[in-house]
């Protein structure tokens, strides 16, 4: 455990994953002997993946042959999103004897204190807030997502419990979209989701520039306490978020079968 993560509340923690699990909800979701098992075909593994929450009464094996063969229907891969927050704290050691590999650390953080001023955004860009369903379209071609993992993303954005609000930096003068971002806002907390910025326009920290924005912009609406979620091997973006003022508050990682982890 880091000394950023000693300094946070086991409550505050638990309310941060209570807002990551709120925030990738799908529609398409069941419950099985304690595990929620998400269905959504978008790309996002949280919104299509097991999340161990109790114990549960029945043998492992079985709940994994239930398990499976609904993941069969749903036409998607076993997966299981292992945190801090796993119960029971054994059931890691069982899937890894299991043959279940371990896949894509991710960084949990949380920023304290909120940004209180915006920051300058290039001249030429245009800061907009689209439906989700454009959103998601123009999410989906900044990342050259297919066009259903895009039509799952807008059904999850226009049902999420927790209200989203998307950002596109636009240029006027052919509508291109530079960058991009999501915040979703539950009670005291924003969430930062789905930060992304156009090839041609990074290194002028626009990724940044649009995240201090936002902040800023949550903070004066009441919002006290930012998270979110990123990949623990992109440096760049763990160093960006960094300077904003978030540390590190838990991490997490998937566990699969071999060839069926993406």
């Amino acid at each position: 455990m880091t000394s950023a993560q000693t300094t946070a509340s086991p409550a505050l923690l638990a309310r941060i994953e209570d807002a990551c699990l709120n925030a990738s909800a799908p529609p398409q979701q069941r419950w099985l002997d304690g595990w929620l098992m998400r269905l959504s075909p978008g790309k996002a593994r949280r919104a299509r993946s097991i999340h161990a929450l109790f114990d549960g009464l029945l043998p492992l094996d079985e709940r994994l042959a239930l398990a499976d063969a609904t993941y069969r229907e749903a036409g998607l891969p076993l997966i299981f999103r292992m945190t801090p927050f796993t119960s029971p704290g054994g059931l890691d050691g069982e899937l890894d004897q299991r043959g279940f590999v371990r896949v894509d650390e991710t960084l949990v953080m949380h920023c304290p204190a909120l940004p209180t001023q915006a920051e300058a955004l290039p001249e030429g860009l245009v800061l907009q807030s689209p439906p989700h369903a454009d959103f998601a379209e123009a999410v989906g071609e900044l990342r050259g997502s297919p066009a259903d993992q895009r039509r799952s993303q807008a059904e999850r954005l226009m049902l999420s419990p927790v209200p989203y609000q998307g950002w596109l930096l636009r240029r006027p003068g052919d509508g291109a979209v530079m960058a991009c971002a999501q915040t979703a806002r539950e009670g005291n907390m924003v969430g930062l989701y789905d930060v992304f910025v156009h090839p041609e326009a990074r290194g002028q920290a626009l990724s940044r520039r649009l995240c201090a924005t936002l902040l800023a912009q949550a903070q004066a609406a009441g919002a006290t306490l930012g998270y979110l979620q990123v990949q623990a091997d992109n440096a760049a973006a763990v160093a960006v978020y960094r300077r904003l003022g978030f540390v590190e508050s838990y991490r997490y990682y998937y566990r699969g079968r071999p060839g069926q982890t993406d």
